[in-house]
């Protein structure tokens, strides 16, 4: 896949018309834009495409059916899920990179199109690092301090994080913008 933003495709996928032809707009300027309008039209679009904007609940075929397919293919695909779904624990499992909860400012979309391209430019455990404390993020955003701690996938998910910072120490120094990447979108990292 490019890392190179100017070169970038993004495939928009919402069964919603109005929603997936926004969401285009708003990233047009920056990159190369392909629209589908549901899981299957996705499914036959992503070949070549770096990052995909994709909507968990969609009547044909679901975004989780879409993630899982996505995730079968040889391609590396970068994928924001970008929902109305209020997240569950259920996301600890799902292969997703960031998951963006609707409505989404032009600026936050932007952003985390370009956090998964540049993280796509660095090594694996970045990329796994931001798929992580997104996970973590969004959780304890969503469930209270108890449920957090009272679940073991947390428990091992803030392990994985926290493991994989450890091991990353070097390749962050070089990655300067890292943290103000999370804070620019909303996020912060480690959890």
């Amino acid at each position: 896949m490019g890392n190179d933003s100017a070169a970038a495709t993004v495939l928009v996928v919402d069964d919603e018309t109005e929603v997936a032809d926004v969401y285009a707009l708003k990233i047009e300027r920056e990159y190369d834009v392909r629209v589908a309008y549901g899981g299957q039209e996705a499914l036959e679009k992503a070949d070549g495409v770096d990052v995909v904007l994709l909507d968990r609940r969609m009547p044909d075929v679901s975004g989780d059916e879409v993630l899982a397919e996505l995730r079968d293919r040889e391609d590396d695909y970068r994928v924001i899920m970008i929902t109305a779904v209020d997240p569950d624990f259920d996301i600890i499992e799902m292969p997703f990179d960031d998951y963006l909860c609707k409505p989404v400012e032009s600026a936050d979309l932007l952003g985390a199109v370009e956090q998964q391209l540049a993280a796509d430019a660095y090594d694996d455990r970045l990329t796994e690092y931001y798929e992580v404390t997104s996970k973590l993020a969004l959780l304890e955003a969503e469930k209270t301090p108890q449920e957090l701690d009272e679940n073991e996938d947390v428990a091992a998910l803030r392990e994985r994080a926290d493991r994989l910072e450890s091991e990353m120490a070097e390749s962050l120094s070089d990655f300067e913008d890292f943290e103000l990447a999370f804070r620019d979108i909303g996020r912060q990292p480690g959890g």
